[in-house]
């Protein structure tokens, strides 16, 4: 039975990984800082502060709209 490329390229890594020594502890350590990284984000970036304040879309977009176009000094 001839296999899929997506198979071939899945054992690929799949074997890869199993080899690694140090590159697992690595790994942990990536995903452990784009999970922090992200959530600082969504806390402190994308706050829902459009949503509490505005019921309809056409009261947020001209929100935004007149925030980024009136340039105060």
């Amino acid at each position: 039975m001839r296999d899929n490329i997506f198979t071939k390229i899945f054992r690929l890594y799949v074997d890869g990984f199993r080899s690694m020594k140090v590159g697992k502890k690595l790994w942990a350590i990536i995903i452990i800082k784009l999970v922090i990284m992200f959530a600082v984000l969504k806390v402190f970036f994308f706050n829902e502060t459009l949503n509490t304040k505005f019921q309809t879309p056409e009261q947020k977009s001209e929100f935004v709209l007149d925030n980024m176009t009136n340039k105060e000094p």
